[in-house]
């Protein structure tokens, strides 16, 4: 098992930066694919990034492509998500994700999240 802790998130205006990370503890880090995902009000949860064990493969929705960067530290147990020219569409609770094998909507544990919110 594997505890989550996000952290990060904050108010920035339109066209900045925000680098989340996603601390984990527990079982070997580096066994667990890694995911951001984002709920904004009154939206289901949509996944932002993945990434594998040791990053060699990642993935991306096509609404933060471009702008989002996921990558992962395996020696420091931690999982970045750097998000650019942010817009205030992606104003949402952004959480930290693991999963035991590949995927990018099938995931085991979940961080509390972190508020993310972008002003026009």
């Amino acid at each position: 098992q594997v505890q989550l802790v996000e952290s990060g998130g904050g108010l920035v205006q339109a066209g900045g930066s925000l680098r989340l990370s996603c601390a984990a503890s527990g079982r070997t880090f580096s066994s667990y694919v890694m995911g951001w995902f984002r709920q904004a009000p009154e939206k289901e949860r949509e996944i932002v990034a993945g990434i594998s064990w040791s990053g060699e493969m990642t993935y991306y929705a096509d609404s933060i492509k471009g702008r989002f960067t996921i990558s992962r530290d395996n020696a420091k147990n931690t999982v970045f998500l750097q998000m650019n020219s942010l817009k205030p569409e992606d104003t949402a609770v952004y959480y930290c994700a693991a999963a035991n094998r590949w995927t990018i909507s099938s995931f085991d544990y979940w961080g509390q999240g972190t508020q993310v919110t972008v002003s026009s």
